[in-house]
């Protein structure tokens, strides 16, 4: 029998999503009156999938590998959604899941010179784990220094959950700190066997309950787009839309950006924290 990585999380999931739906949910028959487990049964999860229900149940139980079209059919029955889809194919091996054994990731040159032109937006990049590899001055205004941070622990999430001032950055700290738990959950679907990220997840379960928990609840999401409300303390509130591009060249970083619309109140405090920023002169990333 062929191993696959992580075929305990992945039963692990399953169950986590199995636990989310009700009979009526999908169209099956509720007979009523208390049930054993919450959710659906591992009998009904594999009639909708047209399986067994002996091959569903040592899926589950991580007792075997999946082949691509049972996923899709089990995906399906649980209605997974396109991040949760991802995910499952990338635990169960069906997707690229090697660990690129590199030393420091480096920014690649074209996010280099973007980060540097953009002189009234803040803006990061990425790496793998949510590292931050690189920064402009306008993004460690609104966000911290990163250059004071060691760079083993310039990681995003990390930051989130260890410096109080993002709790208090961040109007809705628990909805963003728990959206980027579950994005991280996807790069451990990449990297299976990355010891940093398993690190991490060990460090900040042992020291965060929250962590905990919202780790144990397996959601999962990509970084794309979204609205954030940041209390900042020169700039006031920010209502601030973010998006993301993913180097072609590396598909391992991608620049973060926080814009506003022109003549907007967010639009015009980001002006005077850049003005803030230049007279301190906060630091950008290094060139590398």
């Amino acid at each position: 029998m062929t191993s696959t990585p992580h075929l305990n999380e992945l039963g692990e999931f399953l169950k986590a999503r199995r636990a989310e739906l009700t009979p009526r949910a999908v169209g099956l028959p509720d007979p009523g009156g208390p049930r054993r487990v919450s959710g659906l049964r591992r009998e009904e999860v594999a009639q909708l999938a047209s399986i067994s229900t002996d091959y569903y149940t040592r899926l589950e139980q991580g007792r075997m590998p999946a082949s691509a079209p049972a996923l899709e059919a089990v995906a399906e029955a649980l209605q997974l959604d396109g991040d949760q889809r991802r995910y499952l194919f990338g635990l169960a091996g069906k997707e690229t899941a090697t660990l690129r054994r590199r030393t420091v990731q480096k920014v690649q040159p074209q996010l280099r010179r973007v980060l540097d032109d953009l002189t009234t937006t803040p803006a990061i990049v990425m790496g793998r784990r949510m590292d931050v590899i690189a920064w402009n001055p306008l993004a460690s205004a609104l966000i911290t220094d990163f250059a004071a941070v060691p760079e083993k622990h310039r990681n995003y999430l990390r930051i989130l959950f260890t410096d109080p001032a993002m709790r208090t950055l961040y109007a809705d700290w628990r909805t963003v700190a728990r959206t980027a738990v579950a994005q991280l959950r996807m790069e451990a679907a990449k990297y299976p066997d990355d010891p940093r990220l398993t690190g991490l997840v060990g460090e900040l379960s042992v020291q965060d309950a929250d962590f905990r928990k919202w780790w144990a609840a397996q959601h999962v999401a990509t970084l794309s787009v979204g609205t954030k409300v940041l209390h900042h303390p020169v700039a006031g509130e920010l209502s601030l839309d973010w998006d993301t591009l993913t180097a072609s060249t590396d598909p391992d970083q991608q620049l973060v950006v926080w814009t506003a619309e022109v003549g907007s109140p967010t639009y015009d405090g980001l002006r005077i924290l850049a003005s803030w920023a230049a007279d301190r002169q906060l630091p950008a990333a290094p060139a590398q």
